[in-house]
């Protein structure tokens, strides 16, 4: 297994096997486990880079995750790119990893090619979006399904990090804290967005969401599915898989 530090901590990371460098970024409460089922369908055409987010998977676990969650994230994106002396990465974030993903370009495009924001909400959280995520957190930490998914990416201590993601979370509502590190719109890498009109866990307007991000960067495009679940990297895993291999390609 293979680590890299970061403000002193142990990161995890993986990379599989060679070519146009495409790095995964799972979402909030997940692992690069996630990914385990996925693979087949990108590392014929990429180079696989996984990493789980500090404090997540096999990573080094920390007492809270940082306020400002995604925007950190996105720096451990560039330490793990760094480490790596790797340049021109692809980068493909589903859920909060799209968060990160678009902090990480942001901040050194000059690491970074293109980037997917997969099962994607815009540029705010959604009215109520606190109120609704302990909702759906309790449900899940009662549901068997879900909590084979947590104890499979986690570990033993599942609880314990879900209930740390929960409340770092919670707070961006309640305390309005920054989720990126600077306007998406000023992006100055190629990105795309991808979310689905039947995703229940997306409440923003996404057509005119992603229509306002879009329409003053032509670097910036989206697709909008007319149905598919949360994430979309799963539950549509060869549409969005050859969207992503057809963007990157072109």
């Amino acid at each position: 297994m293979s680590y890299f530090q970061y403000h002193d901590k142990n990161i995890y990371y993986s990379v599989i096997g060679k070519g146009i460098p495409l790095m995964l970024l799972h979402g909030n409460t997940a692992s690069s486990k996630m990914f385990t089922f996925l693979l087949d369908l990108y590392k014929n055409d990429f180079q696989i880079i996984l990493i789980d987010f500090l404090g997540n998977g096999l990573s080094e676990r920390i007492d809270k995750f940082p306020e400002n969650i995604w925007i950190d994230q996105g720096y451990q994106i560039i330490a793990l790119a760094n480490h790596l002396n790797i340049d021109n990465i692809n980068l493909l974030g589903t859920s909060g990893g799209a968060y990160a993903a678009i902090n990480a370009a942001l901040e050194a495009p000059k690491r970074f090619h293109k980037v997917i924001a997969d099962s994607f909400d815009g540029r705010t959280l959604p009215s109520g979006f606190a109120e609704g995520l302990l909702k759906e957190r309790e449900f899940a930490k009662s549901d068997e399904q879900s909590r084979v998914f947590y104890e499979w990416c986690q570990g033993d201590d599942w609880e314990e990090v879900i209930d740390k993601d929960t409340e770092t979370l919670i707070n961006l509502e309640k305390k309005n804290i920054p989720l990126f590190i600077s306007h998406i719109s000023d992006i100055k890498i190629p990105l795309l967005m991808s979310a689905s009109k039947t995703d229940e866990m997306l409440n923003n307007d996404l057509e005119s969401e992603f229509h306002e991000i879009a329409k003053n960067n032509p670097l910036i495009q989206y697709k909008i599915w007319e149905d598919g679940h949360h994430p979309l990297i799963a539950t549509k895993a060869l549409e969005t898989a050859q969207m992503v291999i057809n963007f990157i390609h072109q």
